[in-house]
């Protein structure tokens, strides 16, 4: 039966009409892949010879042991953000005299062919092999190398787990991201190391080897989790009705804002039932982590905001960037029944810029925990917020009536390159630019806080001309629509 299913997911690739594309996309993935297959496996044999040069007066192996975990909890991160469900379109097989448990095996076994099942493959058993063997003996090189494949298996299958959950309840995302930032922030205050932990963990199962057991139990133990959930959710009914209870929600705080509040609901809804729209949104948040590769305390003690105005601008914006960026486009499915429908351009317009401050507004909120580490963080926060609703959003819709390319919305974020273009990468410079050209002069007269105050004003100046850019942007949409919208059928 896993024959038959490959035989037909190959036909279906080359019967696509996009497959032009598809393969283009899949021979540059490839390229990208064999790079990245031959650094790690360059890292790997080159380990022995690494480790003592990046640890200076550290017993190698200590170092071995403490980077392992450390690695694991990066490789969550990514797995949360680019690692793909395996998908099968199973409802034709439903009526058919096909087990569930075939359907559900033949997903499994897809979801093992992922690149991030082979890099710590490739990274750890050459050193495992070249020295934990002479150290510890056979029995003990065995279990690191299970104890390491059982780890991998077992972040495969919770996060394929945890994005299928947070598909029909958000709150998953929302409760993982403060576990994540939890852990983050004990590690960042020296109150836990998970280095010392990953080296007392596999110190142990140096002197213990069967204890390496524990991870298969634990990957078995999720792979069966996610198993059940597949079986418990497989069938057209109890999907068709979660679709349907989503339908009927409504987000009543944006009934205050009449029609423009209407329209913005429909895009908010767009967004969290897609999966690259979600993905966009989802992305925001686990960036606002970004400030601790910035945030040191050298350049807060010396009052470096414009050494560090690019993070704050890029985490208390980053919705406005990663979403709006493609905006219109996210609505080229359904762009002509916009044009055909009676909406009035200007509260199109205004829904748009509606969402964009919510967004910016709820990630300054979050991202404000930073002051935690300095006050002075908050003031730097608040600029930049203001910047960011002030102008913006409103260069990032300006710049959107110029983006012609369809996006498909039900695809990944993953390696997706669809509805990029010259668009995108112009839009960078005028956002990140303009805030740190604003600053720089205070900067050089060491005055900060007054190229703080200056990016502030600016900001409230944009915001407060809001209704003017509104109608700016509605006009050059009305001269723009009918190309936007010739591209988006392309």
């Amino acid at each position: 039966m896993l024959n038959t299913f490959l035989s037909h997911q190959w036909k279906a690739f080359w019967r696509s009409r996009n497959r032009g594309g598809s393969i283009a996309a899949q021979v540059v993935l490839g390229f990208f892949l064999l790079y990245f297959l031959a650094v790690a496996i360059t890292i790997g044999f080159g380990m022995a010879f690494l480790l003592p040069e990046i640890f200076k007066g550290q017993d190698i192996v200590k170092s071995f042991n403490g980077i392992i975990l450390y690695y694991f909890a990066f490789d969550l991160l990514m797995r949360i953000q680019l690692q793909e469900l395996p998908t099968l379109s199973i409802i034709p097989y439903l009526h058919l005299k096909i087990s569930k448990n075939k359907i559900i095996s033949f997903l499994n076994v897809k979801a093992l062919f992922s690149m991030f099942n082979i890099w710590p493959i490739l990274l750890f058993l050459p050193f495992i092999f070249i020295k934990i063997s002479v150290l510890f003996g056979a029995f003990a090189t065995l279990m690191y190398i299970v104890s390491i494949f059982s780890i991998t298996l077992l972040l495969n299958y919770l996060v394929l787990y945890i994005k299928r959950k947070s598909i029909s309840n958000v709150w998953y995302t929302g409760v993982g991201l403060v576990i994540i930032s939890v852990f983050a922030a004990l590690e960042y205050y020296k109150i836990i190391s998970i280095m010392s932990g990953s080296d007392y963990v596999f110190r142990t199962i140096a002197l213990h080897p069967y204890l390496g057991l524990i991870f298969t139990a634990l990957a078995w133990c999720v792979f069966k989790i996610n198993s059940g959930f597949l079986r418990r959710n497989l069938y057209v009914e109890e999907l068709s009705s979660k679709q349907e209870k989503k339908v009927s929600t409504d987000y009543a705080f944006l009934n205050r804002f009449g029609k423009v509040g209407e329209l913005a609901a429909l895009e908010l809804k767009l967004i969290l039932r897609h999966k690259r729209s979600r993905s966009a949104v989802i992305m925001g948040f686990f960036l606002l982590f970004y400030g601790f590769l910035f945030y040191n305390k050298q350049r807060i003690a010396s009052d470096s905001f414009g050494q560090m105005m690019f993070a704050a601008i890029f985490m208390t914006g980053i919705n406005i960037i990663t979403y709006g960026q493609f905006m219109f486009a996210w609505q080229s499915a359904h762009f002509d029944g916009i044009l055909s429908n009676k909406i009035n351009i200007r509260d199109f317009i205004k829904a748009k810029f509606l969402l964009f401050t919510l967004a910016s507004t709820l990630i300054t909120i979050l991202a404000s925990l930073y002051g935690f580490l300095s006050p002075k963080l908050l003031l730097l926060h608040a600029a930049a917020y203001l910047y960011n609703i002030g102008f913006g959003t409103v260069i990032v819709l300006y710049l959107a009536t110029f983006n012609y390319k369809r996006i498909d919305i039900s695809k990944a974020a993953s390696f997706n390159y669809q509805g990029m273009g010259a668009t995108q990468w112009l839009l960078m410079f005028p956002y990140a630019l303009t805030p740190i050209l604003l600053y720089l002069p205070f900067g050089l007269l060491k005055m900060p806080y007054w190229g703080l105050f200056a990016v502030s004003i600016f900001g409230i100046i944009m915001l407060l001309m809001r209704g003017f850019w509104v109608s700016f942007i509605a006009k050059k949409f009305e001269k723009q629509r009918y190309k936007i919208a010739e591209g988006f059928r392309e």
